[in-house]
């Protein structure tokens, strides 16, 4: 299976490119950060301005022009189809499913004091078990569910403050 990327320039526009087509492009490293590369029989000159390695977001110059992207590998992109995010799960209070499933276990009860990756609920979907942990620290609002019961996706599980 083949490596795929999605691409997004300036926050307006998406690009979905294969790992083959990424190393078939006609470029030439001339130092650490710039790069000359052509497409389609034009010249561009390529520069790294900043970016952020974990993050995906790099600042890039094409010729005199500044555009800022963000890349999404296939984990990226898988996690963002089952309705999930990484970089925003720190400002999140509400507990949501991820996906639809059955509630196991109930760790946690309204009142509880919870830090950063404390066992909240275990949840059965697709024959797996998946424990679900805090965002980050907090006390448990509200727990909406129970042991036995069904879940749908994005259905509201625990709410903290």
């Amino acid at each position: 299976m083949e490596k795929k990327y999605k691409v997004r320039v300036n926050d307006n526009y998406n690009y979905k490119f294969t790992n083959d087509e990424i190393t078939a492009l006609d470029q030439q490293k001339l130092t650490t950060s710039k790069f000359h590369v052509l497409k389609e029989h034009h010249s561009f000159k390529a520069e790294i301005l900043n970016y952020d390695f974990n993050q995906k977001k790099y600042s890039v110059r094409i010729n005199s022009n500044i555009y800022e992207v963000d890349i999404s590998n296939e984990l990226d992109l898988l996690i963002e189809e089952m309705g999930l995010s990484l970089g925003s799960a720190q400002a999140v209070n509400d507990i949501k499913a991820p996906m639809p499933g059955l509630i196991l276990d109930v760790v946690v009860k309204e009142g509880d004091k919870v830090k950063e990756g404390d066992y909240l609920l275990v949840l059965e979907a697709m024959k797996m078990e998946n424990t679900l942990t805090a965002p980050g620290d907090g006390i448990i609002k509200s727990v909406h569910v129970e042991k036995g019961q069904t879940v749908d996706k994005n259905q509201l599980l625990i709410e903290l403050e």
